[in-house]
């Protein structure tokens, strides 16, 4: 099988709006399309012809973590056909391939259905840390690239990124970007983290925090007068804050605490849902942003009232995943079936329908 046929495959994806494309030796390639995965109908793809095709596309200076770790994720731009997020690996002694298609336009909150206002909010920080997590495939890429999208638009700043690999490329409108890859022109996060900030940046964006080295280190970014945007794998607000303090031992929890609940700016948590409209699928986000009252349940640790926190809304303009999933709904955007089956708390949402809400007193309606 020569590469032409590997191209053909990527543009099938393109052309029947693919977000991912799969390939496993001795199986046709699968594609998955809003979320359900379609195999393609195509003679079965080898191990040495999918071995054969990771090996002519990988940079060179990626070769050695090939053979020694037998993973890579990497950069792939096809000509005329944008670029793909590809990660090579062996399974059982096979080669496998997944590519993730990244779309060469950088989106607005416009073109992703996202409420500008809260977003832009966030955008306008000076400092702090702004966290948007999600379980992988949800969209945080896009979301947080949308994000630098409006600041380049309307903020003059010094942008330094660190992406593994790097999807968007920003061009500089108001703002100046720098943007370095993993593997490329740093060894790792928490390295290029640290020498970033002896590069004058304003922002920060950092693909992924990892580790607790690059969360510490991006704490002292954000008390140091930097607004630091990252992802987390995480399915809720709740959960993503529970995984900060897992990067620290007991001794430290108290400490952190409060640094985390003085440099956290927001976190948002970002589902998919199928729209009505289309057959594709719109974020709904969950929104914890810091106020007098989010902030100090952070610092008392008191985890389990962040929920009733989203519920109801506060005064810094937190959402709980049912007001997204009531706009959409009220947009004729996303099915009230759909809407309820993707929500934390259906029967609450059921009673949103209704015009009764939960409020920092009790019940209104």
């Amino acid at each position: 099988m020569d590469k032409e046929v590997f191209h053909d495959l990527l543009r099938l994806a393109i052309e029947n709006g693919a977000s991912d494309i799969h390939v496993k030796s001795g199986k046709p390639a699968v594609l998955r399309i809003n979320g359900a995965l379609k195999p393609v109908e195509m003679d079965p793809i080898s191990s040495d012809e999918a071995r054969e095709f990771v090996l002519s596309i990988i940079p060179d200076r990626f070769k050695k973590i090939w053979d020694d770790e037998g993973q890579i994720d990497f950069a792939f731009s096809p000509g005329g056909m944008g670029r793909f997020r590809v990660n090579g690996y062996r399974q059982r002694n096979t080669t496998s391939i997944s590519f993730r298609y990244v779309q060469s336009n950088i989106p607005t909150f416009t073109d992703l259905n996202l409420d500008p206002t809260k977003l832009e909010r966030l955008c306008k920080s000076r400092d702090g840390i702004v966290l948007v997590c999600g379980a992988t495939g949800v969209g945080k890429s896009s979301t947080l690239a949308a994000m630098l999208n409006w600041i380049n638009d309307n903020r003059e700043a010094h942008v330094v990124t660190l992406e593994d690999p790097i999807e968007y490329n920003f061009p500089d409108k108001k703002c100046m970007f720098n943007q370095r890859e993993i593997g490329i022109d740093t060894s790792s996060y928490a390295l290029g983290l640290r020498s970033s900030l002896r590069q004058d940046p304003d922002i920060i964006y950092v693909g992924e925090m990892r580790d607790r080295i690059t969360f510490e280190t991006a704490l002292t970014a954000s008390e140091t007068g930097h607004l630091v945007f990252s992802s987390l794998h995480s399915i809720n607000v709740q959960q993503a804050i529970l995984r900060l303090f897992e990067f620290f031992p007991p001794e430290q929890q108290e400490q952190m605490r409060r640094q985390v609940s003085e440099s956290i700016r927001a976190i948002v948590a970002q589902r998919l849902v199928k729209a009505i409209e289309g057959g594709g699928r719109l974020p709904v986000l969950e929104i914890l942003a810091m106020d007098g009252v989010s902030r100090n349940l952070i610092h008392e640790g008191m985890f389990d009232k962040i929920p009733s926190v989203l519920e109801s809304g506060g005064e810094g303009g937190s959402q709980s995943f049912n007001k997204d999933l009531l706009r959409l709904m009220k947009a004729g955007k996303i099915s009230k079936t759909d809407g309820l089956a993707a929500s934390s708390n259906p029967k609450a949402l059921e009673m949103n329908l209704k015009g009764i809400f939960l409020s920092d007193g009790g019940i209104i309606g």
